[in-house]
């Protein structure tokens, strides 16, 4: 074959096989949703004396009338220290959440019985006032039984010792009722209908049981006594997963998804889970599991034709139990709720969004297999891998779910009132990991394309030369203008008729973030998507004018292409102008809006940006310079704890740096005792499972003395205890006071060392209980630990990490 015509049939098949490659893929979305329903459910006084009504109809929340689509985090107030309060609000604001959910842990309150407690770390009333201080709405679930990895769940060990619980029993609804009394008096005059911010009470948590006293029977008793003792929220909830029983039309069931299962007895990596399914008509997933005996009912299948689709437990990660310890990565996270928005979800809760530590009791307050329960838990930590550590620290995944949070903050009126369609080639399974993973939520006329291409533990292959065809009310939209790859690992959100102040953008291949009026009227914020070159599509008929962008005509359209970092205006030519700033997924995952000089803001900065009580913006991080940029610009006479420098740049943002003075901190540790031989582990308990060594065997624990300077704390906001070791529990003492404890999951150990400040002057002890080669608990693929002799107990870092702090006002 000559050489010329083995180049033409080389350029014939590679033709061939990128038009085998192309994907077209296809939903039909033309049909309008069918408009909500009133009145269907039992909710109490949703009229504020300000005259804000809340209300609820059969999909979506509204609030003055206003679809809205809010973002849950879990945050329970007992812990955390009081005096942190405030300023972990104002982080969770800063994230984008707008409703903070609580679990009142009965036995945090009563541990005898009749002395109740609502003092210092316990005192929910200030907890309510902060949040309604920064504009937050706080839900409550009191229970009685929370679970919350606490021992009985929540119920105190007399109650327990005593009665038979979580029916009507007599005797155990009178205990109950005096509970629920004294919560009722901590949040009188805090309820929405007095002006407060409770807008929401969950009552009982994951109830499936039926039999003499319980069922449904039982869930309506709670209401009626909490609702007997001034409870009247514009919300009634209770958790809908794994047959869940309750009365039809009194409450709404919410439900949830974690990513990893560390209460499963499974010692491998679990098959692909729905997390990352987008689901249609689905809203129970399994994994879910509720303790106790299982109904052969579904209330919460059963209500979904009465109820919209919320959402109280989607994992900001997950929690350390003992025989299995899962690794979660952001993608994890933040990919998972894209899915679940794009199944319908209308509002978005996490637990947790905010971790703790459990408080300090007699016996402790953690969750056992020896007193009876399901999981072995730390005895004191609950980071929970969340968005918000247990030290109030930004983990990685924060950054990663703000801009989620921001659209729907945004543009939550808009996705709230739309219905899903499914495409008409979807995965019917969650192990099809071929199938492209996509979904629309529409009204017939506009939309959201939502795409996830992440299975955690699995790959997922690239879909090359990939476009969405969606068949809309007298119309067919195919986007992008040609075919794009979906990446392995890709999740987005892409626009479909969406409405910029009055010109309408036909599509877009980027996410819309957040949209703020910087005095010269409405800037939208649109990110990035990977490698996908960013365009947004206009009907040439709609538009007179475009500025700051490349524009190309194609087919009637108008085509615009925008760099990063340049606002770009479209005018229509019905008059109205659009303008819209595009970022780079990067710069969209470092954004936060905050008040600063009394309007809101865009800040893109490495550092974890928040607003202050004062009214202005707080930067902290572990370098000691700081750099970040804002806009609309900020004034000359800006003030800052830090001498600040300011530059402009990109012809739009206004850059600043500031530098803290460096502070360097080392810690004296030298070993204390060598590790003992680790007795073999036991199983048993409800799956058979290794269970947490007895306590006395952590007399063969390896240990360290740790001495911090005293002066460590000074001119920082925190320093940070990392520890670096291999073992299986580890624990920090202050003499023979535990401070923290956490199980070996293969990352380094974080301790902030502020709330512990009155205890540097003494040296502090670590100890590491050593973990066996012939163990059976589950560790991420990543965990490596070094056996010597069949166990491993060593500390091989500890490092002292300042926090810096830059405050703007």
């Amino acid at each position: 074959m000559n050489r010329n015509l083995l180049a033409a049939s080389t350029a014939v098949l590679s033709l061939l096989c990128g038009l085998a490659s192309a994907e077209t893929v296809r939903v039909d979305a033309q049909m309008a949703p069918p408009a909500p329903r009133e009145g269907l459910l039992k909710m109490g006084t949703g009229l504020s004396p300000s005259g804000q009504l809340i209300s609820v109809n059969d999909r979506y929340l509204t609030l003055a009338g206003k679809p809205v689509l809010p973002v849950m985090g879990e945050f329970h107030y007992t812990r955390f220290p009081e005096q942190y309060w405030e300023e972990q609000l104002l982080k969770m604001k800063a994230a984008g959440v707008t409703v903070v959910a609580t679990y009142v842990i009965w036995q945090h309150h009563e541990e005898r019985y009749g002395v109740f407690d609502w003092s210092g770390n316990r005192n929910l009333r200030k907890f309510i006032q902060l949040a309604q201080k920064h504009g937050l709405y706080v839900y409550l679930r009191p229970g009685p039984w929370a679970h919350a990895e606490v021992r009985f769940g929540g119920i105190p060990d007399w109650v327990v010792d005593s009665v038979p619980t979580r029916s009507n029993d007599p005797t155990y609804l009178g205990y109950v009722d005096t509970f629920f009394a004294q919560v009722a008096e901590q949040a009188r005059g805090l309820l929405w209908k007095d002006g407060g911010p409770v807008i929401g009470i969950q009552i009982e948590n994951e109830y499936n049981r039926n039999g003499p006293l319980q069922g449904r029977e039982h869930i309506s008793r709670l209401k009626d006594m909490l609702r007997a003792h001034g409870f009247d929220v514009p919300l009634y909830t209770v958790t809908g997963w794994d047959n869940a029983v309750f009365p039809r039309g009194e409450v709404i069931p919410v439900f949830g998804t974690y990513v990893d299962e560390p209460w499963s007895a499974a010692s491998g990596i679990l098959p692909p889970k729905s997390s990352y399914m987008f689901q249609f008509g689905v809203r129970n997933e399994k994994g879910l599991g509720a303790q106790g005996r299982t109904s052969t009912q579904d209330d919460g299948a059963r209500d979904s034709n009465i109820t919209p689709f919320f959402g109280a437990e989607y994992g900001g990660g997950v929690p350390q139990m003992y025989r299995r310890r899962p690794l979660i990565s952001p993608d994890d996270i933040a990919d998972m709720v894209i899915t679940k928005l794009g199944s319908g979800v209308n509002l978005l809760g996490y637990y947790m969004f905010q971790g703790g530590q459990n408080p300090s009791g007699t016996p402790s307050r953690d969750e056992s297999v020896a007193s009876g329960g399901y999981n072995d838990v730390p005895r004191l930590g609950y980071d929970f891998q969340a968005p918000l550590g247990q030290y109030g620290q930004a983990h990685p995944v924060l950054n990663r779910l703000k801009p989620i949070h921001a659209f729907l903050q945004a543009f939550g009126d808009r996705l709230a009132p739309m219905a899903v369609y499914a495409p008409q080639v979807k995965p019917e399974t969650a192990d099809d990991l071929k199938t492209l993973r996509w979904a629309f939520r529409g009204d017939g006329q506009s939309g959201f394309v939502f795409v996830n291409n992440h299975v955690r533990h699995y790959a997922t292959p690239a879909h090359p030369d990939t476009r969405f065809e969606v068949k809309l009310s007298g119309e067919t939209l195919t986007l992008p203008s040609k075919g794009v790859t979906v990446e392995e690992g890709a999740a987005f959100i892409w626009p479909v008729h969406f409405d910029l102040s009055g010109v309408d953008l036909l599509w877009a291949t980027t996410q819309p973030v957040t949209k703020i009026n910087d005095g010269k009227g409405d800037l939208y914020v649109f990110a990035a998507t990977g490698q996908i070159e960013p365009e947004f599509v206009f009907d040439a008929k709609v538009v007179r004018a475009v500025t700051g962008a490349k524009k190309t005509g194609q087919g009637g359209w108008i085509r615009v292409t925008p760099d990063a970092g340049r606002i770009v205006t479209v005018t229509g030519t019905n008059g109205k102008i659009a303008r819209l700033l595009l970022l780079s997924e990067a710069q969209a995952q470092s954004l936060t809006t905050v008040t600063v000089q009394g309007r809101p803001h865009l800040i893109l900065s490495a550092a974890h940006v928040f607003g202050n009580a004062e009214g202005g913006a707080t930067l902290r991080q572990n370098d000691p310079r700081f750099e970040f940029a804002i806009y609309p610009y900020l004034s000359g006479n800006l003030s800052a704890n830090l001498k600040l420098k300011s530059e402009k740049f990109s012809g739009l943002l206004q850059r600043w740096s500031a530098t803290a003075p460096e502070v360097k901190l080392s810690a004296e540790w030298r070993a204390l005792r060598l590790a003992g031989k680790a007795p073999p582990l036991k199983n048993y308990g409800p799956r058979n499972t290794p269970v947490v060594p007895e306590p006395e065997s952590f007399g063969a624990s390896a240990a360290w003395t740790v001495k911090v300077p005293e002066d460590a704390l000074k001119g920082v906001s925190d320093v940070y205890l990392d520890v670096d070791y291999q073992g299986d529990v580890a624990r920090l003492f202050s003499g023979p006071q535990m401070l923290d404890d956490e199980y070996y999951i293969g990352r380094t150990w974080r301790i902030g060392l502020k709330r512990y400040a009155d205890k540097l002057a003494k040296p502090l002890t670590l100890s590491v209980m050593p973990l066996r080669e012939d163990s059976k608990v589950y560790f991420d693929a990543s965990v490596k630990p070094q056996f010597t002799n069949g166990q491993v107990a060593r500390i091989d870092a500890i490092r002292l990490i300042p926090e810096y702090e830059l405050t703007l006002k």
